[in-house]
């Protein structure tokens, strides 16, 4: 597929992927994304990602979902692309496709299907299904499990409408076997965050997803120089800095992933309220201890919080 240039250099660039905002009452408030989406693009993170796995994908109805590519495209405003997720159920997938491209979204994002019976045919053409619904739109494959084969991926690979792949997998050499084996034309992103962005650069793929930077953009950017630069100890030094934050996300079997996120924006005054069932939620008194203590090593807690000042 032609990918538009601009779209292109996005998608090698930092996937913010967003949280998903909600009130007291459990209830979607996107307008609590603002400072968050802005302050990510005056950072220079490249595309922003709304119903990402940091976004509670699939703690949402469709009908929230929906409601989250509109609201996140309004919000955005054409500043950076956006890239939006779909998934679930292939009825639920092509609608979210629909609502997608209503919204102005720049591309799909298609969500590996996390249904216990899964056959890597049955991958095709689920896919082959919402390219169409997706009335146009490139799409980039999300893929979590490589145990589909090789084979498999390269068929995704040439669906038409197909422009990428999020590597989500710990498997560079994996990678770079796929990698070889396909279109150039296909661009293959590292889905693994900062702390697997150099192996997986290494191998070839370009950029990476990001949950941090709904917390601290500035420091995936200068990530994604180094990377950029080919400067990989400085991009570890950076990585270093932040690692024992993914580390306490990958807690409780990475129940807390998107907990940490919404607490730490608690702390800095951005209260996105908590995640819902199944993640964790509150933070242990520990989490929260050593949340705060990185918070404001990196500068971000300004004044101590209340939890600190009664302690």
């Amino acid at each position: 597929m032609t990918i538009d240039p601009k779209l292109r250099r996005a998608l090698t660039g930092i996937s913010g992927i967003l949280v998903t905002p909600f009130d007291a009452d459990n209830q979607l408030a996107p307008v609590r994304l603002k400072p968050i989406i802005d302050r990510a693009i005056d950072a220079g993170v490249h595309i922003l990602v709304a119903n990402g796995n940091t976004g509670e994908f699939y703690g949402l109805t469709t009908p929230e979902a929906e409601a989250m590519v509109h609201s996140v495209a309004e919000q955005i405003g054409g500043r950076v692309p956006l890239l939006a997720g779909v998934g679930r159920s292939i009825n639920d997938a092509c609608a979210l496709a629909r609502a997608s491209k209503a919204a102005g979204a720049s591309a799909l994002m298609v969500h590996q299907p996390p249904d216990p019976f899964v056959s890597p045919r049955g991958v095709v053409a689920y896919v082959q299904r919402i390219a169409e619904a997706g009335g146009g739109l490139p799409l980039m494959l999300y893929l979590r499990n490589d145990g589909i084969g090789v084979g498999a991926i390269g068929e995704l690979c040439r669906v038409p409408g197909v422009a990428g792949v999020k590597w989500a997998c710990p498997t560079p050499l994996r990678l770079a076997e796929a990698m070889r084996r396909n279109d150039p034309g296909i661009v293959w992103v590292g889905g693994l965050a900062e702390v697997w962005a150099p192996p997986l650069c290494a191998v070839g793929a370009r950029g990476f997803t990001s949950g941090l930077i709904n917390v601290w953009p500035g420091h995936s950017v200068a990530i994604h120089a180094a990377l950029e630069a080919g400067d990989y100890n400085r991009a570890n030094e950076l990585i270093d800095l932040m690692s024992a934050f993914e580390e306490l996300r990958a807690e409780e079997q990475n129940g807390t992933n998107v907990s940490v996120i919404k607490a730490a924006l608690q702390l800095m005054g951005n209260d996105c309220g908590p995640p819902r069932p199944p993640s964790a939620w509150p933070l242990t008194d520990a989490q929260m201890a050593k949340l705060e203590q990185l918070l404001r090593s990196w500068g971000l807690l300004a004044l101590p919080t209340a939890r600190a000042r009664a302690v």
